[in-house]
């Protein structure tokens, strides 16, 4: 055990200080999944599985922001390395751009056509209704989060880990206090249902907003004029489509394959769909550690390579993934315990909770695979220079194998739900080999910094 967790003089300590407030903001995230879950499900089951619907539209937003957040990191730690921050203001122009074009459709379609949009998820009757009132009234958390994401993902890869936390933090606490009063309609305000969990997400949106634009006006770590951040030099560009764009375009095209599971589910009944929503946010809140991780080691790594210390990189990175792997292990324990006392939270048929009681025992072993994978494709290759691996090995197994494989079971071969759902977690241990033998061969870490 000594040899497993030995690492050099003073790793552990650095870890710790970008991990801790990282895990908090995740932590904090995930509740407020939870309270949504929990809050709703407490008014009725239509509710909780319309929001989870409605909710896919979040969902592959934050995939594209996990995605562009990675792109960005990408190239912002690596010139964070070399203090450099005239490019890092351009990288978030590229940033801001990228994210105000699909935050403005994706706000247009939900505020103007969200029975439309719902029904990509579901054909039935009652969700779609739901579902719809949910899109319209979040849809300006959309477009607000598409500055602030990017925004956030510079602050952390300049080391401002606590104050990017500190905010996440106190708007996600606003969204959750928000959620009970608008939901249930406590002291003057009205009840609202699931239009108060939408219209609270979007509130407290605005509010991070309005708190990154005046941060931005007085720090002092980036030029602030429109010319600094949209005035970018084609070299730079250049590099973003090759070091940033595969990262980029994984997580869409990820994202867009999980959410077929949803599409997929949404056809089976409300039964397996209530389910799948809080096994959901169960294990993204044991995963938080694991995906903190993650995080933490594109910041660290990325800096150590723009300051040319490429050894120190490699021999970090393999005791990050040590660390992992037991993070990997003590968050399916902890899952396999609390598991008996999670049904008992929501207001769920007696089908749903048997199907909540299977999904969560797979999900002790999923999250395994879900942790190491996302360290090794999602920080390590991507942070070293090389995102193109991992956007070939994602979308070949999810595109070649995971969605075909519940489309076929669940439409063809007509297996019962929970089956279907069992296949389709078999995803992150397809292409698990590949990425560990990937990782292995070395030469992933590479200096991709230039004079700009």
């Amino acid at each position: 055990m000594k040899k497993l967790i030995s690492a050099r003089a003073g790793f552990y300590h650095e870890l710790f200080v970008l991990v801790f407030p990282i895990v908090i903001q995740n932590l904090i995230t995930t509740a407020v999944g939870m309270a949504d879950v929990v809050m709703l499900g407490r008014v009725d089951q239509t509710s909780i599985s319309a929001s989870s619907l409605a909710g896919q539209v979040m969902f592959l937003l934050q995939v594209v922001f996990f995605g562009l957040n990675s792109a960005l990191t990408i190239l912002a730690s690596q010139y964070w390395g070399k203090q450099d921050g005239g490019v890092i203001s351009k990288i978030l122009g590229i940033g801001l751009l990228i994210s105000l074009t699909i935050t403005t459709a994706a706000a247009f379609c939900a505020f103007f056509f969200p029975y439309h949009v719902i029904r990509i998820w579901t054909n039935v009757p009652e969700l779609i209704e739901a579902g719809a009132v949910y899109l319209r009234f979040a849809a300006p958390a959309y477009l607000f989060m598409g500055i602030t994401q990017p925004y956030l993902t510079i602050v952390k890869s300049c080391e401002r880990v606590v104050f990017a936390t500190v905010i996440s933090a106190g708007t996600l606490i606003l969204n959750v206090l928000l959620n009970a009063l608008l939901i249930f309609g406590i002291g003057p305000f009205p009840r609202m249902g699931i239009a108060g969990a939408a219209m609270a997400t979007s509130i407290s949106c605005g509010v991070s907003l309005v708190v990154c634009l005046a941060d931005f006006l007085h720090q002092r770590i980036l030029p602030r004029s429109p010319g600094s951040l949209f005035r970018i030099p084609g070299a730079l560009v250049r590099d973003f489509i090759r070091y940033s764009l595969p990262a980029f375009v994984n997580d869409a095209m990820w994202g867009l394959a999980f959410s077929m599971n949803s599409v997929i589910m949404g056809r089976l009944g409300s039964d397996i769909v209530a389910a799948n929503s809080v096994v959901t946010v169960a294990r993204d809140l044991v995963t938080v550690v694991g995906f903190g991780i993650s995080g933490a080691a594109s910041i660290m790594l990325g800096k150590e390579i723009g300051e040319n210390r490429l050894e120190n990189a490699e021999r970090d990175a393999s005791s990050i993934l040590k660390v992992t792997v037991i993070s990997g292990i003590f968050s399916g324990l902890v899952l396999f315990a609390v598991s008996p006392v999670i049904p008992g939270l929501v207001k769920i048929t007696e089908t749903a909770a048997h199907y909540l009681r299977i999904m969560l025992f797979i999900s002790v072993f999923y999250q395994m695979g879900q942790i190491v994978n996302t360290v090794l494709i999602a920080s390590l290759f991507r942070c070293g220079g090389d995102s193109r691996y991992g956007m070939i090995l994602d979308i070949v197994c999810m595109w070649g194998f995971a969605v075909p494989l519940g489309l076929i079971s669940a439409f063809v071969l007509k297996l019962p739900p929970i089956v279907v759902y069992a296949l389709m977690c078999t995803d992150e241990f397809a292409k698990m080999p590949f990425a560990i033998h990937h990782y292995r061969n070395g030469g992933w870490i590479r200096n991709i910094t230039r004079e700009i």
